[in-house]
């Protein structure tokens, strides 16, 4: 499929990851693993399907990282779509690993970021990974620190021919500069929606140098206030909340990127079918009072 038939079929047309185009509506692969992101999902097939309808529809960026399941995630994406077809750009994470509790302990020593990009290689069934995000903070969110010998790792890796592109994850804006003076980055990856605007400054800089920003939770965190006032909008609309929050992301900044995650076809669907959702000048307006409110 074409570029140019990659803008028309899919909302937000694309945006490049280095040399990569990737479509700006993708796809996130952490929901296909079982309760808690641990173990298998309940219905296998029904996962499959959603990877194979993603790559049907379009979409040529896929989200993942060896830790979900763990390695589940990464076992569905190869046995679905391998080979892969050449435009399709698959981008894990490294620098957490799953403890007992379905927690998420960091692991960002040299040895742990070595190890965890040889099991993305291999549970993907690569010679080299497309891009390589750095999760650095915790649960809780970012936390301050130098990435420095994690990053470094990575570019040493990078060096070696296991990674084409780096990118981090969970970071402050003082992280992201400090990567960007060791070695070049095509994303970060942080949680931002409508009711957490905190990156806006970054997202903002990270445009004009042609580095994409990738939210994750679209919805997490609102109070229930915040989501009242997006319903609203929505059923004004006609829409779902969700479909209205993609869609505000989408229109927020040529250099977002979509990744939301679904077990379901149908759902894969409704959420493509709501991140098109055009929003006038009015709804902007209304929903920027969100985060306000």
């Amino acid at each position: 499929m074409s570029t140019d038939q990659l803008e028309l079929s899919l909302p937000g047309g694309t945006w490049s990851l280095g040399e990569l185009t990737v479509t700006r509506f993708g796809y996130g692969a952490m929901q296909l693993a079982g309760p808690g992101v641990m173990g298998p999902p309940a219905d296998r097939e029904g996962a499959l399907a959603v990877l194979r309808k993603a790559v049907e529809l379009g979409i040529t960026h896929i989200d993942t990282a060896d830790a979900y399941g763990p390695r589940v995630t990464n076992q569905l994406i190869r046995e679905a779509l391998h080979p892969y077809p050449q435009e399709l750009h698959i981008v894990t994470k490294v620098g957490a690993h799953r403890d007992a509790h379905a927690g998420w302990p960091p692991a960002r020593r040299p040895e742990d970021l070595r190890q965890a990009v040889r099991d993305n290689l291999e549970s993907l069934g690569l010679d080299r990974l497309d891009v390589v995000n750095l999760r650095l903070g915790d649960a809780t969110g970012p936390q301050p620190g130098s990435l420095a010998e994690a990053f470094g790792t990575l570019v040493e890796l990078q060096q070696q021919g296991l990674i084409r592109h780096l990118g981090v994850s969970n970071a402050t804006f003082e992280q992201v500069a400090e990567a960007q003076a060791i070695a070049p980055i095509v994303c970060v990856q942080n949680m931002y929606n409508l009711a957490h605007r905190h990156d806006d400054p970054l997202i903002d800089e990270l445009a004009g140098q042609g580095i994409a920003y990738v939210p994750f939770f679209p919805l997490g965190g609102f109070s229930p206030l915040q989501s009242s006032a997006l319903s609203a909008v929505a059923h004004r609309l006609g829409t779902t909340p969700m479909s209205v929050a993609l869609a505000w992301l989408l229109q927020r900044s040529p250099n977002i990127l979509l990744i939301p995650g679904t077990s379901s076809v149908a759902h894969l669907t409704e959420n493509l079918a709501g991140a098109a959702a055009r929003l006038s000048g009015d709804d902007l307006a209304e929903l920027d009072k969100i985060v306000r409110s």
